[in-house]
Formats: C-alpha cells, sequence, structure tokens
C-alpha cells in the first residue's frame, strides 16, 4: 500500500506542475470534507476548477482514466458543491477536470500526463 500512495502522492504533484505550467494557480490540494477528498482545486482564469487525479505505474489494470466512473463523477460534483458551499466569494463559474499519469517503472521522466477539461 505505501507503494500505491506513494505513487499517488507523486502523480498529483506532477498533476499540479502540469496546471502551472498552463498557466493555472493551484488553490489547495487533498481538500477533505465528510463526503471526501478533491485531489486538487485550482484557479484557471475565472474559472475554479476541480480535478481527480488518477495514477498508474504501467496498463496493467487500465488507463488511469477507466477508474473514474459514473459514481465518481457524481461524487466529485456533490465535492464540488461543499467546496464552495464554503468559499467567499462564491466562484461564478466551476469545472471538474481528470488528469491522468502514467508513470512507467516509476520514472518521472518518462512520465505520461493526459489532461481532459469539463468531464462532468
Amino acid at each position: 500500500m505505501a507503494h500505491n500512495t506513494e505513487l499517488g502522492r507523486r502523480g498529483e504533484q506532477l498533476a499540479a506542475d502540469h496546471l502551472i505550467a498552463r498557466g493555472m494557480a493551484v488553490i489547495e490540494r487533498n481538500w477533505r470534507c465528510r463526503h471526501g477528498e478533491i485531489d486538487l482545486v485550482a484557479s484557471d482564469g475565472g474559472t475554479v476548477v476541480f480535478v481527480e487525479v488518477k495514477t498508474r505505474s504501467g496498463a496493467g489494470y487500465g488507463h488511469p482514466f477507466e477508474a473514474i466512473t459514473a459514481q465518481k463523477l457524481a461524487r466529485m460534483r456533490r465535492l464540488a458543491l461543499a467546496w464552495c458551499e464554503t468559499a467567499e466569494p462564491r466562484p461564478a463559474r466551476i469545472r471538474i477536470d481528470a488528469i491522468a499519469v502514467t508513470l512507467p517503472r516509476g520514472d518521472e521522466e518518462g512520465a505520461a500526463i493526459e489532461h481532459l477539461e469539463g468531464v462532468s
């Protein structure tokens, strides 16, 4: 389990770096409430973006995006609403994105990052 936790942490860092490189600002990491956790909350201009990050070391368990089910997206919508309820001022626009990070052999040099905007 420690390997998966470390892999996920490294994937989230690479995803955050990716967002920053695209000109976005990371507002929060691993925001939690009683409904669950949002991996990354970012600002893209005037839009608050809630990001689900899935990291894999290879394709043995399928593509990382395959782990983002309709049930997971419904939970992300609930989490985004919970975050917005605590935000001052409340955001005018929101979006839910997904980022897949593949780290073959755990090598960040060979990392593949795919970013889907507006998945829900």
